[in-house]
């Protein structure tokens, strides 16, 4: 089959991944940049950055479940090992669970430190639970432990991208790039 023939993911799905991958990443730079800071006018306004990305990830996690619901993904190539197909999916259902569950973390964290999230310093979002300092700090731990397993999980999902491209030389990670000039890259 010519590559340009060969299914793809489509071009929303596309944006919402590296999108995602690009607020992610950012987020996690942040949160480990801000974490020392001493308490200042930056760091509350790294913080406020930090929580206004983190419901649009959210949203926007929400928005890609949903295209993803209506959008089957290519299939994957053939000759993959059941296996590893059950450990692809495993990755990529965890991976949307942390897509939800940091924001959501952060949130609850936030409200039980007893500071409101205010979506952009506009929409303000209701506290999920009542201050409590000692609950905070163990979402906290919580929040930071979310954190570092969704860079394992990056890294092993990028491992195997590459693999699939270098070693396997197959077009898993062709099809989620985008086009550039018409033609897929290879």
């Amino acid at each position: 089959m010519n590559p340009e023939e060969r299914p793809r993911y489509t071009a929303v799905a596309i944006s919402l991944h590296w999108l995602l991958a690009v607020l992610l990443l950012g987020m996690v730079a942040l949160g480990f940049y801000m974490h020392d800071l001493h308490l200042s006018p930056l760091k509350l306004r790294l913080v406020n950055w930090h929580k206004w990305t983190g419901v649009s990830v959210f949203l926007l996690a929400v928005l890609r479940l949903a295209w993803r619901a209506g959008h089957a993904p290519p299939r994957p190539p053939a000759g993959i090992s059941p296996l590893l197909r059950i450990a692809a999916n495993g990755l990529h259902l965890a991976l949307y669970a942390l897509m939800f569950l940091i924001p959501l973390s952060g949130w609850v964290m936030s409200s039980a430190k007893g500071f409101q999230t205010v979506w952009f310093g506009v929409l303000p979002l209701p506290n999920l639970v009542r201050k409590d300092p000692a609950l905070g700090d163990r979402l906290l731990e919580l929040h930071e432990t979310l954190n570092l397993l969704l860079l394992l999980l990056v890294a092993g999902h990028l491992a195997a991208a590459l693999k699939h491209h270098f070693i396997d030389r197959d077009d898993v990670l062709v099809r989620m790039l985008p086009r550039f000039g018409g033609r897929s890259p290879r």
